[in-house]
């Protein structure tokens, strides 16, 4: 039988913290902080849902983080 494979550790992170942050800034803060994959998006923007262990979303505007979400 194959082992039950181990979803990957994600950060002890509040996803709220980002929020009001510039988006370059709170990238680079995100990625120090063990963030694998940091996706940046546009307000209203068409995304898939699947949820991805170690990912964090930003919705910025005119270059602020009004928004962020882990998966």
């Amino acid at each position: 039988m194959a082992p039950i494979p181990t979803p990957p550790a994600q950060p002890q992170d509040d996803p709220d913290a980002y929020v009001g942050l510039g988006a370059e800034g709170a990238e680079r803060q995100a990625r120090e902080r063990g963030w694998s994959t940091v996706r940046s998006l546009p307000p209203g923007a068409m995304i898939t849902m699947e949820y991805l262990a170690g990912r964090l979303n930003f919705e910025v505007k005119e270059g602020v983080v009004t928004r962020c979400w882990k998966g």
